[in-house]
């Protein structure tokens, strides 16, 4: 099965997962703007890409795990003055 945010029942190896809490804005699809989390990385050893495991907020989404991408995941700040 593809690892895509299409196939949201797949996962990676849980021993290979980095457990973490990052908010992010997560630009959509339609161009909508969401609030979200990163709950987990995955560094898979033989691909170029950082995966993620993304919530979005406030609609009752599951989490899915895609590619890290700039573009549509904004990190924002944990820690401010």
């Amino acid at each position: 099965m593809p690892r895509t945010a299409a196939a949201p029942d797949w996962e990676p190896p849980e021993a290979e997962v980095e457990p973490t809490y990052r908010p992010v804005q997560i630009n959509r699809a339609d161009g909508s703007w969401a609030v979200g989390r990163i709950n987990a990385w995955w560094h898979p050893s033989g691909d170029s890409r950082t995966w993620c495991r993304v919530k979005a907020m406030g609609r009752g989404e599951a989490s899915t795990w895609m590619p890290f991408d700039p573009e549509h995941l904004l990190l924002l700040p944990t820690t401010g003055t």
